[in-house]
């Protein structure tokens, strides 16, 4: 049971981030209410940002649905296998919290070196947990 509780604080961190894109994106969006079909793709709408580091946030948001879908699928599969031991508990953990540090140096001040250091450890993380079950389910049989 334990392992669907950081699966949970992802899951809270991505509607975050949900929140954080609405609030950069709705000013614009309000703004130019009746010109709208003219940013049919987001990068159209940059242009109407008072702020140019909205970019940062819209790419966060991307990356926030993008390899955590992994995760969810790990960790869904460890709680139905029941093999949820503290190393995975850790590991699901470790992973978390490297995205909110990802996302909160994606969003501020986008320190590329940072912010891939918290991106291949949190990777670690994921690939530890996915790694950890292939090898249960390899000597198993």
């Amino acid at each position: 049971m334990e392992i669907l509780h950081p699966m949970l604080a992802m899951m809270a961190l991505s509607a975050t981030m949900i929140l954080v894109l609405l609030s950069s994106r709705l000013p614009a969006i309000i703004k130019n209410f009746p010109n709208l079909q003219g940013a049919k793709h987001s990068d159209e709408l940059r242009a109407h940002y008072a702020n140019t580091n909205f970019r940062y946030i819209t790419d966060n948001y991307n990356h926030i649905f993008e390899q955590p879908t992994l995760f969810y699928a790990i960790c869904l599969y460890i709680y139905i296998a029941e093999s949820a031991d503290d190393l995975h508990i850790q590991l699901a953990w470790g992973y978390v919290l490297l995205r909110l540090v990802h996302s909160i140096i994606h969003i501020s001040v986008n320190n590329v070196a940072a912010r891939a250091s918290s991106f291949i450890l949190s990777s670690v993380c994921l690939i530890g947990l996915v790694g950890r079950e292939a090898i249960s389910l390899l000597f198993s049989i």
